[in-house]
């Protein structure tokens, strides 16, 4: 089995404020940098990062260029195709603002992975990011509309547990705040 990693990382980050969110320091890092490094750390055969204009580059990922307005469905099916085109059989796909995703989860998932299944993260039955899916579903993802990526897609996956606080995302200045940025 072949596996991509697909790391999000093209959003507007409306919410944020005028500074690009990606490149805000959490614990003297760049929140892309958690992101990039949880996926450094499991077994990919290939690695994406679907960005806009303002993302920091990630030399050990293959980038993908989105418009900055691009919706995260846009995003998304730009990964998949990308995924699709080297004969990936599996994506694993991640966001960018979630800092505190663990490797270990990131491997649970790839280690439950069947080439043809959804599996989701979960945590206190919340359904979140990140996400594995085989081949099957790449159709789907390619065509999908609107800023909720995935999210009707995955209202049947497998859920692996994830571990407390590590499915928490940045979305305001405050969220940086409250996770010691």
């Amino acid at each position: 089995m072949k596996i991509a990693g697909i790391l999000l990382a093209a959003g507007r980050s409306t919410r944020f404020g005028p500074q690009d969110k990606l490149s805000a320091l959490l614990n003297g890092c760049p929140l892309l940098i958690h992101a990039a490094n949880a996926m450094r750390n499991v077994r990919l055969d290939v690695r994406f990062v679907v960005r806009g204009p303002a993302s920091l580059a990630l030399d050990d990922f293959d980038v993908i260029h989105v418009p900055a307005d691009a919706a995260m469905s846009h995003s998304l099916a730009a990964g998949i195709v990308a995924a699709r085109e080297s004969g990936a059989t599996a994506a694993l796909v991640t966001l960018a603002d979630m800092p505190f995703v663990e490797t270990d989860h990131l491997a649970a998932l790839i280690a439950a992975c069947d080439g043809s299944s959804a599996l989701i993260a979960s945590f206190d039955e919340r359904r979140s990011p990140p996400a594995l899916f085989g081949s099957d579903w790449f159709e789907s993802l390619e065509h999908g509309t609107g800023d909720v990526g995935a999210r009707s897609l995955i209202a049947g996956a497998k859920l692996i547990r994830a571990a407390a606080g590590s499915l928490r995302d940045i979305d305001t200045l405050d969220d940086l705040a409250a996770a010691g940025g």
